[in-house]
């Protein structure tokens, strides 16, 4: 008969042995030193094959040395030394794990199971898969905008509306991917509709192309797009609409100027001196606006790659996310548009006998001079494992002296697994935050309800940031928001998350051309070749931004003091 054990686990946790603190869920409300033994569930395991799995496991105690010899002599594999939290990972079978902990009775935690994947920043809707470019491409009179299927099924593009073009004259035709095919619309002076026929199918992962020709070419695109109302529809509840553009979007990245750090910028106060490390993604770095300061000079102080466990040359960003945080963060290129202030048109001066000198530029980034420490965690699918999201937290304690890294950002957030305190997580940047480095975290995207901030934004002692939108309108706060998806609070500990909210809607920023999100989501993707994301990550990136502008002030400021 095959022999069978019984186990008590606990959200990932595997009881092994009497000696083990056994841990309750996330929702826990206990002391770290107690559990509600009739909380756990019994597990039953069959051997051989459930016992001979592989695991990525993590084992906590006192005695490091003794349990990596440990995991060694009974056939597993040591992966991480993570002395911050006095941890060692390992990737080791079921039968092998009892007999380490049978074998180091010191051994006070095991957690068998560290898969782990961030929030999704862009996530498709089974349900409605039709998506549209959230950019017009103009060629004189005509306008194309790319309608996608996002789904793993073919759809058909049941309707079409188009008005708001009256500043053009009237729409002359609208044809399918620049060929003999067009819609013959019912038509009146300001607008048109189409339906039925003849039909529309985008099969899966493919898009087509409409280009509607007006009488009269736009005077300028973003001011026309702001105008135009396009809505594409498979049924009611399926629709894409275009949406606004900034004024200038080629000029200027806007999230600067509506946050006020234009005016910081113009007082020379960039960041210059405080290097800020992003946990993330990695960087590309073939960008002179991330890889330079507004002096031309390098300032990409450091990399390190947590998934080799090594420092590197380049910790090449194969997702994209890490480079679009830094871009938010560090963009160091001068904004360009005519109304660069960031503020309302006022009346022309009057003439003064001396012209003043021209105010220094503001830029794309928040804090554009900041020195960069580039910490890759995350692989190109957005997935990151426990582990390597330690030790990245554990190298940048480790080399905060040697770097001088006084801000760590954190655009990323899991659904908590543990009480904050039993999050291992959250256990290293405790220890950050102990050492004085300042920590922003993204509060999720898991909103509008109650309790959905995500970890490690669960942590009491770090900054947690929300989102809000401008609308596109970055001198009328009167239309200001925070969007359903920013998640909400407080914590399931009582904790009141998020902190602060900061701009995260439609931000403009670098990504490789090349990166999975490029690749992926063509349809956010600017003819400046800037890919546009919403998210708490990039508002927490913003927000890195801004405490290293005050540390440049301030520098002898402590994290309490900086975050109250």
């Amino acid at each position: 008969m095959t022999s069978k054990q019984t186990w008590r686990r606990y959200a990932g946790v595997a009881a092994l042995g009497a000696s083990l603190v056994l841990l309750n869920s996330c929702t826990a409300t206990e002391s770290p030193s107690t559990v509600d033994s009739e909380a756990a569930e019994a597990v039953e395991l069959e051997e051989p094959s459930t016992q001979d799995e592989m695991l990525l496991a993590m084992l906590q105690g006192p005695d490091l040395a003794a349990i990596s010899a440990a995991i060694e002599r009974h056939g597993g594999r040591v992966t991480h030394t993570l002395a911050l939290i006095s941890g060692i990972g390992a990737s080791i079978t079921r039968s092998q794990l009892e007999r380490v902990v049978t074998d180091v009775p010191s051994i006070s935690r095991v957690i068998d199971d560290l898969a782990w994947e961030p929030e999704p920043e862009l996530v498709i809707d089974e349900r409605c898969t039709l998506r549209s470019a959230i950019q017009l491409r103009w060629r004189g009179a005509t306008a194309d905008w790319v309608l996608y299927n996002k789904g793993d099924a073919p759809i058909v593009v049941g309707e079409l509306e188009f008005s708001g073009y009256e500043a053009l004259g009237r729409l002359i035709e609208v044809r399918i991917d620049q060929n003999e095919n067009r819609l013959e619309p019912d038509a009146t002076p300001s607008t048109v509709s189409w339906s039925a026929t003849p039909s529309l199918p985008i099969e899966p992962h493919e898009h087509l192309t409409l280009s509607l020709t007006f009488e009269t070419p736009p005077v300028d695109w973003p001011s026309a797009q702001n105008k135009l109302d396009f809505t594409a529809a498979l049924s009611d509840d399926c629709k894409s609409e275009l949406v606004p553009s900034y004024p200038e979007p080629a000029a200027d990245s806007y999230f600067a100027a509506a946050s006020g750090v234009n005016v910081l910028h113009r007082q020379g106060i960039t960041g210059k001196g405080i290097n800020v490390a992003i946990l993330d993604s990695g960087l590309w770095e073939e960008s002179k606006e991330l890889k330079q300061d507004t002096n031309g000079q390098p300032r990409v102080i450091a990399r390190y790659d947590a998934i080799q466990g090594k420092e590197v040359g380049e910790a090449i960003a194969d997702s994209g996310h890490g480079t679009h945080m830094t871009s938010v963060l560090a963009r160091s290129s001068a904004v360009t548009r005519k109304s660069q202030q960031g503020s309302s048109p006022e009346p022309e001066p009057e003439p003064e006998p001396e012209p003043e000198p021209e105010p220094n530029p503001s830029y794309r980034g928040i804090a554009p001079d900041v020195g960069i420490v580039a910490v890759k965690a995350i692989g190109e699918t957005g997935q990151a494992g426990f582990l390597d999201l330690i030790r990245g937290i554990q190298w940048v304690v480790a080399n905060q002296e040697r770097f001088n890294i006084r801000v760590l950002n954190l655009s990323f957030a899991s659904r908590p697994r543990w009480p904050y305190w039993q999050d291992p997580v959250n256990q290293a940047l405790m220890q950050a935050w102990k050492a004085g480095i300042f920590i922003t975290a993204a509060a999720g995207n898991e909103g509008p309800e109650p309790m959905t901030v995500g970890s490690p934004g669960n942590l009491p002692y770090l900054l947690t940031v929300g989102a809000i939108t401008d609308s596109w309108t970055e001198n009328d706060r009167n239309d200001d928001y925070i969007p359903d998806f920013s998640s909400r609070g407080p914590t399931p500990m009582g904790h009141i998350k998020p902190e602060i909210v900061a701009y995260g809607g439609h931000i403009a920023g670098i990504v490789p051309p090349t990166s999975a999100l490029a690749k992926q989501f063509p349809e956010y993707l600017l003819d400046t070749g800037e890919f546009v994301m919403t998210g708490t990550s990039q508002a927490s990136a913003l927000v890195a931004g801004l405490a290293a502008l005050v540390l440049q002030v301030a520098p002898d400021v402590t994290n309490d003091e900086l975050k109250c």
